[in-house]
């Protein structure tokens, strides 16, 4: 079935959504800011909010006033002063505000302001949101918090983030799962498109606000994504005025940036934009060492692999909100991102008859690969609020066009271990790899409050998503012309429609909140070669259910329950036969019979809130059908080939931990560990692929704060020896250190990084097979030094009472 434009079929499951959260551990000030002449109320007023527990006032939160002059800002517990600001008034001040478990809503009352005939001068705020606020399903990390993100990417980012490990290659797994989906700003995005997660490298960190992480969802979020959901929020601020700040970078190895994030807001009107370009040169090696064997022969390889990727990284986000009122707002936005790099790669082969025994011969490659990657992102979005809180629409048109263009250059040679050339193992090839998506998203979300605690939710959404691939290689002959390579010259089309709809059907009851619900999504997908008229195509429709059910033993200390049932759907690079050719000996492609791995998620959770600092503790229960894993197989010649392959399965068990501490008013502790167990069936491909296996990894950040403005932070990150279908994956360990100093008066901030101090970050594998053994030393990037300065406009007032009030 073709295009369907949409799936309804609401079921509601029993139970539900806790999202239960940090507030239990926040009060809230609300008031009212009015003209105090008149009485009049002051709409879009700013509210600041300082805390006075350090030795200098931050601040840490603050917000608008609403067309009728009131506000309503959360705040955890704590002492503050609150700052009340109009372009044309004089400020107004609250001291001392004290927010605690026995006075958790302090109602400010009405605060006057008086007009001021006098332009104010320029008011320059700056302060930190905490590291991580905590949910038993979701956890939200304020990433600018973190000293080493500065100078860095997305993909960096992610990789310094509990519960989130990102292997050399770039490649993103959740509590040691890969089958994570990623979104920009709660939407797919081209970042995470034909390269998988590796496309987050192209993003700086500097567009960041905060990272969401979701272990199990709920049915309103997409059943894709085995051990969950990754959501990276974009900057956007939409305070009254003008704000900005700007980021610029040196490093070494060679790194240079350039970032700005401007956001201008008056009355009705918040327009934003973010822009960062970086060049970058990061160099590589690496060696893979293979023995090989069949009934009469044994012989030996070792590979050396060195290179460099160079290149330049545009991005550029702009949007406009516009405010029909506070209850009813349009946004458009719009993201391009190009990206213009050269690959370089050297690879050096050495073959032997016995270990240890005399050079047989030895090949000499050449990789050299010019490569160019377009994308642009389109998005409109309405939200209406209506007079019950918690009364929501939402709707979402998104449009995402992708384009990647790929011109590389193979030469190859081979020598007698004397150095004398072997013609018949010489050649000299061209590759030209043209990749397109296109991609349409509708989505409509609707959220109605029942009865004084209860809640429905529930919504549809439809994506329609075209990919093509072109792909051509060619060798050169004698006579000097080329000639297309037998299976090598065809077009890959990948056509994707898939329709979902969900209920979900949340309550409340003394210390209990449950929620339940359930998502249907029918998926429909056809793949096709051009050239050799192969057709697959194939479509299925499911039911994935959730349900949460939360205990609040005390204000503080809370238990969770929740289980969900996930899909890994194959996708176009699981799909697509085309080989890589960047290794003569070692390729990867795609299988277009591969079909959808199915998981159900089972989690226990504990949260505690204390004094100084949380612990969230979870045990985690995963049932996979189907399971997609890369398997490695080898000829006679030694050349490899990897694919993806359904195993029966794989069962996995753990144990998580995190937690925040302060010891004392200037240390800071940040800690996470994850035990995991797995059994892994592969059975169905080969007797010997299965492994029962145990590992962990852990992560500790340490946080110091002295004196003038000066911060320094050492993180250090362990990920445990594991036991995957073929082999074993080794263990690896490496630490960050950073170090930051405000400058100008608080406006600027210097940042110092050193990224994998020791040089130890490696990806080292065995895998072994019918025949043969591998065993991978891979180094793809060396240690980093950056230094980074960012520099805050955070508020510039400049205005008459006129101005605000309309007046011409």
């Amino acid at each position: 079935m073709k295009n369907i434009n949409l799936l309804f079929l609401f079921l509601i499951f029993l139970v539900s959504q806790p999202t239960f959260s940090q507030s239990d551990n926040f009060g809230e000030i609300q008031g009212k800011v009015i003209d105090g002449d008149g009485g009049a109320p002051l709409g879009f007023a700013t509210i600041s909010v300082f805390s006075l527990e350090s030795e200098s006032r931050k601040l840490i939160n603050g917000g608008i006033t609403s067309e009728d002059g009131s506000f309503n800002i959360s705040l955890p517990q704590g002492t503050f002063d609150v700052l009340v600001e109009f372009m044309g008034y004089k400020a107004s001040e609250l001291n001392e505000i004290t927010i605690n478990r026995e006075n958790r809503k302090r109602i400010l009352g009405e605060i006057s302001l008086s007009a001021d005939a006098e332009n104010l001068d320029e008011v320059v705020v700056q302060g930190e949101k905490t590291l991580m606020e905590l949910s038993l399903d979701k956890r939200i990390f304020n990433v600018g918090k973190d000293l080493s993100n500065a100078g860095r990417t997305a993909n960096d980012v992610l990789m310094n983030l509990p519960s989130i490990s990102v292997d050399p290659e770039g490649g993103v797994s959740l509590r040691g799962s890969s089958n994570v989906r990623i979104l920009v700003d709660g939407k797919p995005s081209g970042l995470v498109s034909f390269k998988g997660s590796s496309g987050l490298q192209q993003l700086p960190a500097s567009m960041i606000e905060t990272v969401e992480v979701i272990t199990n969802p709920s049915a309103r979020y997409e059943a894709e994504g085995m051990a969950g959901v990754i959501n990276i929020i974009l900057k956007k601020e939409n305070t009254q005025g003008f704000n900005a700040s700007f980021e610029g970078t040196v490093g070494n190895p060679d790194n240079f940036g350039l970032a700005a994030n401007l956001n201008y807001r008056h009355k009705k009107i918040n327009w934003f934009v973010n822009y960062g370009v970086a060049y970058k040169k990061t160099p590589r090696e690496g060696t893979i060492m293979q023995e090989v064997s069949n009934e009469d022969t044994t012989f030996y390889s070792h590979q050396s692999t060195t290179g460099t990727v160079s290149g330049i990284n545009n991005n550029i986000r702009a949007g406009l909100d516009y405010y029909f009122n506070e209850n009813s707002i349009l946004t458009g936005s719009y993201l391009w991102r190009r990206s213009d790099s050269r690959r370089l790669t050297d690879i050096r082969y050495n073959d032997y008859e016995v270990e240890g025994g005399a050079l047989q011969s030895y090949t000499l490659r050449t990789q050299d690969e010019d490569e160019k990657e377009p994308n642009s992102e389109f998005n409109l979005a309405y939200k209406r609020s209506f007079e019950q809180s918690g009364h929501v629409l939402t709707g979402t048109i998104t449009y995402l066009d992708y384009w990647e263009n790929s011109d590389q250059v193979y030469t190859q040679n081979g020598y007698s271990p004397e150095g004398t050339a072997l013609p018949e193992t010489s050649f000299y090839q061209t590759a030209i790899n043209d990749e397109f998506d296109r991609q349409w998203l509708f989505q409509l979300d609707y959220t109605k409050p029942i009865g004084k605690e209860g809640n429905f939710e529930t919504g549809f959404r439809s994506s329609f998503r075209n990919m093509k691939n072109d792909f051509i290689v060619s060798q050169r002959l004698e006579s000097g012309g080329f000639e297309a390579l037998p299976g090598l010259d065809d077009i890959f089309l990948y056509d994707e429609n898939i329709q979902a709809a969900y209920a979900i059907l949340g309550n409340k009851h003394d210390k209990f909140s449950y929620q339940g619900g359930v998502r249907a999504e029918y998926t429909d997908v056809t793949t096709t070669l051009i050239t050799s008229n192969e057709i697959n195509p194939r479509d299925y429709a499911n039911l994935f259910p959730s349900a949460h059910l939360t205990y609040n033993l005390s204000q503080d200390d809370a238990f969770q329950v929740s289980y969900s049932r996930r899909i890994r759907r194959p996708v176009y690079n699981d799909l697509s036969p085309f080989m890589t050719l960047s290794d003569a000996r070692n390729f990867f492609s795609g299988n277009p019979d591969l079909n959808p791995e199915y998981t159900d998620a089972f989690e226990l959770g504990h949260i505690k809130y204390m004094d100084k600092g949380s612990i969230f503790s979870t045990v985690y229960y995963r049932d996979t059908k189907d399971k997609i894993e890369r398997i490695r197989s080898v000829d006679a010649e030694g050349n490899s080939t990897t694919l993806p392959e359904n195993l029966i399965g794989e069962k996995s068990m753990g144990f998580e931990f995190t937690t925040d501490y302060i010891p004392v008013e200037w240390w800071k502790l940040d800690a996470n560990f994850n035990l995991f167990y797995a059994k892994i069936d592969g059975s169905n491909v080969l007797d010997t692929y299965t492994a029962d296996t145990y590992s962990w990894f852990t992560r500790l950040t340490s946080r110091f704060t002295f004196a003038n403005g000066l911060d320094l932070q050492v993180r250090g990150n362990y990920e445990g020896r594991r036991k995957v279908a073929q082999g074993v994956q080794k263990a690896t360990a490496f630490m960050d250190l950073s170090a930051s100093k405000d400058i100008m008066k608080g406006r600027g901030t210097l940042i110092f990084n050193v990224l994998d101090v020791f040089n130890s970050r490696r990806n080292r594998y065995i895998f072994e097979g019918p025949g043969f053994t591998t065993v991978g030393d891979v180094f793809p990037r060396k240690r980093q030094i950056n230094l980074t300065l960012n520099y805050r406009i955070k508020q510039s007032k400049a205005q008459t009472k006129s101005d605000l009030m309309g007046g011409e």
